[in-house]
């Protein structure tokens, strides 16, 4: 497919879908933007009528039918995404799927077994990995430039009223699978996890502290890695100060990130330990500036495209933040530890992020 663009279809026209717009744009000289799909017909019409559109149509089975599509952009609400995405694995077309990739982890192995029974295959959106300062860090703890990991911060605090769970969909486990953990705090523990490989065991709790909510609206968990590493990971939606924090104390250096939605390499700081200068100079020496945001996201896919490589990121590396997810829950709400791999097919926290229901929901 390197002789041509790539064919790009938004299904949903939300307000997410702009963001995935904006990363078509930001590589026209190779993909276009071809179609838009909404059940709201309407509203795909305006949308399309912004963005220069040439094509609308009100369900995805009418765009496939038509063909001439290589890429669907999923912008539309989380317990819509398996059976889409599963439509558009039968077709053979790729998906490029909004966060969280599923409702569940039952959901996630579905997909994961419709995918191998496909030509295509299906990148989740996880955009905040592949900014400089993201890649620059692992590239430096993969060459043993930063030492063993120790320790580790990663916070979500964020603010939202009670007006924003007015939409229908929020603040449900059947719908939007979660709160803050599921919904706004994995961008940051899934970059976390990225960073750090695979975690082992989490002790959480979780809360309903002010917001009208079925969800939690404030998770806390602690979390030790198969490295060894121990880590800390708040996820809230009453915090005045927005903020998000990613802390890494590595053996040579503490690498520090602070943000909010997005970062650039201004936003992370590198503090060297005692005698460990070479880590500044190291980290300085890349002068390449790659903001985080589903454009540097998106050019990592279109690359795979063109190459025949797997799209990142796949449904298997979503799967080990997706776990977190659900063990964040799991832990909270059985008030024990739960190790990774615990979460079996077809158990309450497994098949439903929320398990029998939140604690305050009785």
């Amino acid at each position: 497919m390197s002789d041509r663009k790539h064919r790009i279809a938004i299904v949903g026209t939300g307000g997410i879908a702009r963001s995935h717009v904006r990363a078509v744009t930001s590589h026209p000289d190779r993909a276009e933007l071809v179609a838009a799909v909404d059940v709201d017909l309407d509203r795909a019409k305006e949308f399309a009528s912004t963005w220069d559109i040439p094509a609308v149509y009100p369900s995805l089975t009418e765009l496939l039918a038509g063909g001439g599509v290589d890429l669907i952009h999923l912008c539309t609400p989380p317990n819509s995404h398996v059976p889409l995405a599963v439509e558009c694995l039968a077709a053979g077309v790729d998906v490029f799927m909004e966060k969280p990739p599923t409702l569940s982890l039952d959901e996630l192995d579905e997909l994961i077994d419709a995918e191998a029974k496909s030509s295509a295959q299906v990148a989740c959106v996880f955009q905040h990995r592949f900014g400089s300062g993201a890649v620059r860090l692992r590239r430096l703890a993969d060459e043993g430039v930063l030492g063993r990991p120790l320790v580790a911060l990663c916070n979500t605090v964020w603010y939202r009223d009670d007006a924003y769970f007015a939409v229908p969909w929020r603040g449900t486990f059947d719908v939007e699978g979660g709160g803050p953990t599921m919904g706004h705090g994995i961008h940051q523990f899934d970059l976390l996890l990225s960073t750090l490989g695979p975690w082992q065991k989490v002790t959480a709790l979780a809360a309903r502290q002010a917001r009208p909510t079925q969800t939690e609206d404030v998770s806390m968990a602690l979390v030790t890695f198969e490295n060894g590493a121990v880590a800390s990971v708040v996820n809230s939606l009453v915090s005045a100060r927005q903020t998000s924090q990613l802390r890494f104390d590595y053996e040579n250096a503490t690498v520090e990130l602070e943000h909010l939605y997005g970062y650039k390499d201004e936003n992370w700081t590198v503090t060297p330990a005692p005698g460990q200068e070479a880590v500044a100079t190291a980290w300085s020496a890349d002068a390449v500036d790659v903001p985080s945001g589903h454009a540097a996201q998106y050019a990592a896919v279109l690359d795979a495209l063109t190459s025949g490589e797997p799209t990142p990121v796949t449904l298997a590396e979503a799967r080990n933040t997706l776990e977190l997810a659900a063990a964040i829950y799991a832990s909270s709400f059985t008030d024990k530890p739960v190790y990774r791999g615990e979460l079996l097919k077809g158990t309450p926290y497994a098949s439903r992020m929320g398990g029998p229901g939140a604690p305050w929901s009785a």
